[in-house]
């Protein structure tokens, strides 16, 4: 019979922080901390296999550094004997074994997890005390207070904020180099005739005996989920979270502002730091992150608006999706604004299909569980909400096949900024666009089989089609969204017989992808 303990502390798989708060005051003769690995968390959504080597990887680096810090951990592997194969089951176990006086979790990343916790710790008759994360610059409550009283929230304003609290890119209280936004300076593509020369790839983490262990473990328990393994080395320690980091900012990050939108074929990293699935994972701290690009910039080893671009993405969008989740959840994940109801087409699990775009950023994406920002939000997700593929698929998708994927991150940038199902919480207006914005920024185009340029006909754009029956169907609405009257002027040039004719290749697009014309 285990001995009674005073607190059962929570370690959750997306919370691997060597400074969390759940570590704060820690007793090591009297707490105890539990982590448990469980299939529920990878068939909840269909998970990429790397997501779930990833998160089991670095959940087992965590325990065995606890435990080399003289932590005491119960640790239930996945394929422990008796495992039940959730959260709330085996804490409900764990809970009859050890009998804590109280259990103590910080705040999870999935609001699903909070209530699993929250009815375990009802149906034992035991104290919960949840804990907010430290990890983050914005707390909960700060983000309420900054939300309240206004009509509409938009990330600039939140990130201003941010920076002044911070100061970050700061000088005497206002901005270096007087704006606080270079947005309009990061949207370089690569030339078509050279495409992207002398970028240096990101550092190679050859996975140690550990993860080899957990790849045979999940080839074996979960054979049938999508994505391959041939190419995993993300970083699954703080040791080389910072190693990535330090690869990121000398090698990378020069030119990561002035290509960060830009795209390219076979080529799924370019500029990019890679350091989401850490900084997600809490294995690397986002102060760090910046207090590091920071330095590159006062060194003169990076332009401004590149480091501000970047700092953007950590301090400003990181922040703010975290704060939009909490603020909105539960009822956010129920929001479908423009009644999208299409299923979600059978090659976004597969990177089989003509359109060459959807080929290259899918393709990707199930070789190495990633894909960039602008691959995410302009061809994955620009292809679901043209076509109406239902907000909740689309978001259950993304949420499986990225590595970086917890759902605090993961919902409001695709329910919100990319699909628009929040009716402009996230984004003041949709982002849709022809076929021809792919076509700037990459060279994904060149050698498919379809034209941007053209709406119908054998060789139209399914994007540029569907952009073109998108603004028809939402006409009404876009019309009021001051954001989008040039795009509605343009609309309305179409003679009423090509906008029939554009309706009814949409159609015979969504029966392709989806198997229904409606």
């Amino acid at each position: 019979m285990a001995k009674s303990i005073r607190n059962l502390v929570v370690v959750l798989g997306d919370q691997l922080d060597q400074e969390s708060a759940a570590l704060e005051n820690f007793d090591k003769q009297s707490d105890l901390i539990w982590m448990a690995e469980v299939a529920g968390e990878s068939t909840h959504v269909w998970s990429h296999k790397a997501r779930t080597v990833l998160f089991l990887s670095a959940m087992r680096h965590f325990n065995q550094w606890l435990t080399g810090e003289g932590y005491s951990t119960e640790y239930r592997k996945l394929d422990a004997r008796g495992n039940q194969g959730t959260i709330a089951l085996e804490l409900s176990a764990a809970i009859k074994k050890f009998k804590p006086e109280k259990l103590v979790v910080v705040r999870p990343g999935t609001h699903r997890l909070l209530e699993d916790l929250e009815a375990v710790a009802e149906s034992e008759s035991l104290e919960l005390e949840v804990r907010e994360d430290t990890h983050f610059f914005c707390g909960i409550g700060e983000f309420a207070e900054h939300a309240q009283g206004r009509k509409q929230l938009r990330m600039e304003y939140f990130y201003r904020e941010m920076r002044k609290k911070h100061g970050v890119l700061m000088s005497r209280g206002k901005p270096i180099g007087g704006k606080w936004n270079y947005d309009a300076d990061n949207r370089a593509s690569f030339s078509k005739k050279t495409g992207p020369v002398g970028i240096e790839p990101a550092t190679y983490f050859e996975p140690d005996e550990i993860t080899l262990e957990v790849i045979a473990l999940v080839v074996d328990k979960f054979s049938d989920h999508p994505g391959s393994l041939d190419n995993f080395d993300w970083p699954v320690t703080p040791e080389q979270a910072i190693d990535a980091l330090n690869d990121f900012v000398e090698n990378r990050l020069p030119e990561f502002g002035l290509y960060q939108d830009a795209m390219w074929s076979d080529e799924p990293f370019l500029n990019h730091s890679l350091l989401a699935a850490a900084m997600n994972l809490k294995l690397l701290n986002p102060r760090t992150v910046i207090a590091a690009a920071e330095s590159a910039y006062q060194r003169g080893q990076v332009p401004l608006a590149g480091v501000e671009g970047f700092i953007r993405q950590i301090l400003g969008w990181r922040e703010y999706v975290r704060g939009v989740y909490w603020h909105f959840m539960p009822e956010y994940i129920e929001r479908n604004e423009l009644g999208a109801k299409q299923n979600l087409p059978e090659f976004y699990w597969t990177g089989e299909t003509e359109m060459n775009c959807l080929s290259q950023a899918i393709g990707q994406t199930l070789g190495h569980g990633y894909a960039h920002h602008i691959q995410r939000l302009m061809v994955t997700g620009l292809f679901s909400l043209l076509l109406g593929v239902h907000p909740k698929q689309i978001h259950e998708w993304y949420l499986a096949v990225y590595v970086d994927a917890v759902e605090w991150v993961e919902l409001p940038n695709t329910l919100g900024m990319s699909q628009y199902a929040d009716g402009g919480v996230m984004a003041s207006k949709p982002y849709v666009a022809t076929g021809k914005y792919i076509q700037r920024m990459s060279n994904y185009c060149k050698g498919c089989q379809y034209n941007p340029a053209e709406s119908v006909g054998d060789s139209a754009c399914p994007f540029t089609t569907l952009y073109w029956d998108f603004l028809q169907t939402h006409r009404e609405r876009l019309a009021k969204n001051n954001r989008m009257v040039f795009q509605v002027k343009n609309l309305e040039r179409k003679k009423p017989e090509e906008l029939v004719e554009i309706q009814k290749q949409a159609k015979a697009v969504r029966a392709k992808c989806c198997g229904d014309g409606s």
